[in-house]
């Protein structure tokens, strides 16, 4: 009696596990033609391209002000970080 309860569970199991393979498998065959019949006939359309702006120069660059602080600053890192 308990061979026959265990191949019984033996098989809903595989019959259960080769239903869910099945059903997933046709689920994403699906899915691939759909989104391909898509594709094809709706595209999306370019979108226009947008000329860039020049980059503005950074403000202050130039200044020797601000060069020397910079410059000190890091003067200080390199003195403490030998």
């Amino acid at each position: 009696m308990q061979e026959t309860i265990m191949q019984q569970g033996v098989d809903l199991m595989l019959f259960g596990m080769g239903t869910v393979f099945v059903f997933l498998t046709v689920l994403v065959i699906a899915t691939t033609i759909m989104s391909s019949v898509i594709s094809r006939f709706f595209p999306e359309p370019e979108a226009p391209a947008v000329p860039q702006p020049a980059a503005a120069p950074a403000a202050g660059v130039n200044d020797p002000k601000l060069l020397a602080i910079i410059k000190a600053a890091v003067d200080q890192h390199r003195a403490k970080n030998k």
